[in-house]
């Protein structure tokens, strides 16, 4: 079974054969595999009337604690936004009724987002079927093929110091 990526490395080898390329062939199909994974997310929610990330802030606060609150500092280094990102996405979901925010009476500072009950609905129906979208844009791999390929990709993550959220 060959991919696109094969027909680039294969140009480069003839064209370069003086340059082990096989790191491209990797690099490549990662990169490929993301944006057609993405797509297939973003096409899933867009279904559902949302973007990925308006489900990514719900499900952060969904998974973070009981009481699916947490303070807009933490909620940004989660998301890996910056606080005036967060900001505008926080005032979109106040918007649609999906999360409330409202000062720190004892640190007027420090901002607390938490999901309403219309958020907390929405965030656990979806959960499910997006777990379910995920297992069919996988679902050309085997299980085992899914544990290897989630045991490489950790050690690849880990090696490039992502190990934090």
């Amino acid at each position: 079974m060959r991919d696109a990526v094969d027909a680039i490395t294969k140009q480069w080898a003839a064209a370069r054969p003086d340059v082990d390329v096989s790191p491209m062939g990797v690099v490549g199909r990662l990169s490929r595999a993301s944006r057609l994974l993405e797509r297939g997310i973003k096409e899933f929610f867009a279904e559902h009337g949302l973007e990925p990330w308006e489900f990514d802030m719900l499900a952060t606060l969904l998974r973070g604690n009981p009481e699916h609150t947490m303070c807009m500092k933490d909620l940004a280094a989660s998301a890996l936004v910056s606080p005036g990102a967060l900001t505008n996405r926080m005032d979109r979901l106040v918007e649609r009724g999906l999360v409330r925010r409202w000062p720190l009476e004892s640190n007027r500072r420090m901002v607390l987002v938490a999901l309403t009950d219309e958020g907390e609905r929405l965030a656990g129906d979806l959960l499910a079927l997006h777990v379910a979208n995920e297992a069919e844009l996988l679902s050309a791999l085997t299980p085992a093929d899914q544990k290897a390929l989630a045991e490489t990709l950790r050690k690849l993550l880990v090696s490039l110091g992502d190990t934090e959220l």
